[in-house]
């Protein structure tokens, strides 16, 4: 049945997508920063996400904010138990800004500049597939608050979802490149995409395999019958996308390769849903168990129906702008 709760969860969940791919390929193009050669290459690939980068966030604020208004419970449980990754997130996205706006105008450090925008990118991403990881594996709850300790986000299944999203956004970024740049440069960065395709798909294994030890309902999901029969669905698609995007990349394809690897990443995320619906805590707290009260479920309704729009609307229309090629002086 579809109420209010179940929309507000495809609001949040829409602004998870929304950043994943409009951030992903940023973040990564930072976590690659150090393989390109300084001057011309650095500051190119620096161009083709200067007019966007910023604005890509706000997929993240909504998605924070919604899971606030729209989700308290889990809100106030979500924030204690994983602290640590996300006020590292946070940090890791704030010296890359700086260092992105820095790098710009203090030629005499930029060296250092460049180093702390691989740094804030890495550190970001790598926290938020730990956040993921930790949510995955399980909270301790008692009554309705966090019962846990310090570390329990820390585990070797939360530093392997940290250490696979590195992959999956370096995979972005070198996508994005080989769409936007021309030369070398576009012939380095199709090199990297068909090196990590192959390490991504490892990794979306063995974080499958992971998962199926974490919980008995995630075993139950996927190999319990007759719900097999469409769970595997799922893996097959993904071989089937990983040959298209290898195929694309033989024929030296420019834009195809990065939209079949967000495909990836929405099968992925097919995946994340499977496992842990209806749930917001998986397997502690269902959506409507975490709820906002009606009336203020309404009252944002009416605010998101307004913003996303509005958001849809200037976030296309500068990808519009900037869809050309670019170089180290700019979009042409």
């Amino acid at each position: 049945m579809i109420d209010l709760t179940v929309v507000w969860a495809g609001i949040i969940g829409f602004a998870i997508v929304a950043y994943v791919v409009m951030d992903g390929f940023d973040l990564g193009i930072g976590i690659l920063f150090p393989s390109f050669k300084p001057g011309r290459d650095r500051d190119t690939a620096m161009n083709s996400i200067a007019p966007v980068w910023d604005g890509n966030e706000t997929w993240l604020v909504l998605g924070g904010g919604g899971l606030m208004a729209a989700f308290p419970l889990a809100y106030a449980i979500i924030l204690p138990a994983l602290y640590a990754p996300l006020i590292a997130m946070l940090l890791g996205l704030v010296l890359r800004g700086v260092a992105f706006e820095f790098r710009w105008r203090d030629e005499a450090h930029r060296k250092w500049w460049d180093r702390a925008f691989t740094l804030g990118s890495s550190v970001a991403t790598f926290a938020q597939g730990v956040t993921l990881g930790a949510l995955l594996q399980g909270i301790t709850i008692e009554g309705r608050s966090y019962a846990g300790g310090w570390w329990e986000w820390l585990s070797w299944f939360s530093v392997l979802t940290g250490a696979g999203l590195m992959v999956g956004y370096s995979l972005l970024g070198a996508c994005w490149l080989n769409w936007k740049t021309e030369g070398d440069m576009q012939r380095q960065a199709a090199t990297y995409a068909g090196r990590l395709g192959i390490l991504l798909l490892a990794v979306i294994g063995a974080v499958s395999l992971g998962t199926l030890t974490l919980e008995p309902r995630y075993y139950a999901r996927w190999l319990s019958y007759p719900d097999i029969f469409f769970t595997a669905l799922v893996p097959l698609a993904t071989l089937a996308v990983t040959m298209l995007f290898y195929r694309s990349l033989s024929r030296k394809k420019e834009v195809q390769p990065f939209f079949w690897a967000l495909s990836l990443f929405g099968l992925c995320l097919v995946g994340l849903g499977i496992s842990i619906w209806p749930d917001v805590i998986p397997a502690r707290v269902s959506i409507w168990e975490a709820a906002a009260p009606v009336r203020s479920q309404i009252f944002m309704l009416v605010g998101a129906g307004l913003l996303v729009p509005v958001i849809l609307a200037y976030t296309a229309w500068a990808y519009w702008v900037f869809r050309g090629k670019v170089g180290s002086e700019g979009y042409h």
